[in-house]
């Protein structure tokens, strides 16, 4: 019955989320911050399309490798976003640099507002299995949406506000717990 409430629960979650709007124009080039200008797409501002350059559709934020150190995950996500490439403004899309430490991993999770696709660049991934050989990869992900969001799986059914009892988490990752897992888990989590 908990099972049946939580499924329904996000199904109707999932009806809220929509995907970017079609763009109303061919480009909206996010300009700096300035009290003089009026014309808003996409929650940022318009650039004056006569001072649109070359430098506006550029970007070297994906060219330098981030510290995959940084966190448990060994694995560092850097996106273009209209700060550092503002002709993305209202182009419904996003790029991202995806580097990964020896051993990294990306947890589960989904982006309610996009779809994604991945190119491996460099060194080996292995997507939607787990191996503990895998060395150090870099990669580039591109998805269908400026604004995409992330959402965490183990994040947002292990360590939710409201916590989903340990006998349904068990059932739902077929975990035996024989060893506190679940809580393990919620520990590792910050939960």
């Amino acid at each position: 019955m908990l099972i049946n409430l939580i499924l329904a629960f996000i199904l109707l979650m999932g009806r809220r989320v929509s995907s970017d709007p079609d763009p109303l124009q061919d480009y909206c080039v996010s300009p700096p911050l300035s009290p003089h200008q009026h014309i808003f797409l996409n929650g940022n501002l318009c650039k004056d399309p006569t001072k649109v350059t070359v430098y506006d559709f550029t970007t070297s934020a994906l060219s330098k490798p981030g510290n995959t150190g940084a966190n448990p995950f060994m694995t560092n996500v850097t996106l273009t976003t209209t700060t550092n490439l503002p002709g993305l403004n209202t182009m419904g899309l996003t790029m991202g640099r995806l580097d990964f430490g020896a051993s990294g991993v990306v947890p589960p999770h989904v982006h309610a507002r996009a779809s994604e696709v991945t190119v491996c660049l460099d060194g080996v991934l292995l997507v939607g299995f787990v191996d503990t050989s895998v060395s150090s990869a870099l990669a580039v992900s591109g998805l269908t949406s400026q604004n995409p969001g992330t959402q965490f799986v183990s994040m947002v059914s292990l360590d939710s506000k409201l916590q989903i009892p340990q006998d349904v988490l068990k059932r739902l990752y077929h975990i035996n717990d024989q060893e506190g897992y679940v809580a393990s888990i919620r520990k590792n989590l910050g939960g």
